[in-house]
């Protein structure tokens, strides 16, 4: 997942901080009257939407996704907030709560970041979802692809330190939310995305 000094050098584009401190307004005055945050941290907050999404794709976020949210949104929050309120947790609430009214204007400041940073037009490719891909050619895949590509796609569908390679469980549900989240990145135009998914096995 990113960490607190990569949220700080990403939000330091210019074009990404106006569009975040846009979002924020928008987000604090309809939502959240009551929630102090950093551009930093709202960033913060954005980054965390896939996370939410999935979380939230059977319709409640259970106790245990709960407290994986919050362990990941104060790892990102700026400069730790241990023994205080920690106001990436804090705005973590009302996304929850609203996240379907947010959805796609939070995942709009993730598409641009991915722009803003990588071009996604030159890893776009057809892609054959009969095609059969092993391990070897994944990993070669990932060791060609953007180093920020894969900092995204860690940051926004495995837990904490999580090897991008191994395979993993996941329902049926969450995944066709990992689906649904990279078609709306943009990213189910890009091979890696595909071989990426490939290394969940559904439930």
């Amino acid at each position: 997942m990113f960490t607190e000094y990569e949220i700080e050098t990403l939000i330091e584009n210019e074009v990404i901080k106006k569009a975040t401190f846009e979002l924020k307004k928008e987000f604090i005055k309809n939502e959240a009257p009551y929630l102090e945050i950093s551009d930093q941290d709202f960033f913060s907050l954005i980054v965390m939407t896939p996370t939410v999404g999935v979380a939230l794709a059977n319709g409640s976020v259970s106790l245990w996704e709960e407290m994986a949210l919050n362990k990941k949104a104060r790892k990102l929050s700026k400069g730790g907030y241990f023994m205080k309120k920690d106001p990436v947790v804090f705005g973590l609430k009302y996304l929850i709560k609203q996240y379907d009214n947010w959805e796609d204007s939070f995942l709009g400041i993730i598409r641009l970041t991915m722009e803003e940073t990588f071009s996604i037009s030159k890893l776009e490719a057809p892609y054959d979802k009969n095609q059969s891909v092993s391990e070897s050619a994944y990993r070669d895949e990932v060791l060609k692809a953007p180093y920020i590509l894969i900092r995204f796609l860690s940051s926004f569908f495995l837990d904490d330190d999580e090897d991008i390679i191994s395979q993993r469980s996941i329902s049926k549900v969450d995944f066709g939310r990992v689906q649904s989240i990279g078609e709306k990145l943009g990213l189910h135009k890009i091979p890696l995305f595909h071989y990426f998914c490939s290394t969940f096995k559904v439930n």
